[in-house]
């Protein structure tokens, strides 16, 4: 019977290392982008999610993004403000909502992706493409099938 603390050390590096970098490059992203583009990380990333013709519910939108529910509701508010996002009552259930994305918040979207992508890229740029290969399969196996994204419908 394999005894599970021979394979808790590694696995509680690997998770430290990953916090690591997710609490570095994270702030870093939102920095770079903020000076190029004027729009927050938050903003860039609840967009992408919206990205699409799909309107996704504020729970479901929530759960993507990993906020807090009034996290999600504060950003949504501030992107429906700025026209960015729509949101519209949902006629099956009065208690939730859906939110989709504007043509406005589409063309912000477009604009700042160029500087999200080259910031990625230049974060990765030590990597080999099977590195980052490996990178992206370990990170799948971890977050398991049911947390994947649908390729056949972007989400």
């Amino acid at each position: 019977m394999p005894n599970p603390a021979n394979r808790s050390q590694p696995a509680v590096s690997a998770w430290a290392v990953l916090l690591r970098v997710h609490a570095k490059l994270v702030p870093e992203l939102d920095t770079e982008l903020r000076r190029a583009t004027g729009l927050p990380l938050s903003w860039y990333d609840l967009l992408l999610e919206l990205d699409g013709p799909q309107r996704l519910r504020m729970s479901d939108l929530g759960e993507r993004v990993v906020l807090s529910r009034t996290r999600v509701s504060r950003l949504v508010a501030e992107l429906e403000s700025d026209g960015s996002v729509r949101r519209e009552s949902n006629p099956d259930d009065g208690r939730s909502a859906f939110v989709s994305i504007t043509d406005a918040g589409r063309q912000r979207l477009r604009a700042a992706a160029p500087h999200y992508l080259a910031a990625i890229e230049r974060r990765f740029a030590g990597l080999a493409a099977d590195e980052l290969d490996t990178v992206a399969s370990v990170l799948r196996k971890v977050l398991g099938p049911a947390d994947l994204p649908d390729p056949t419908t972007g989400g």
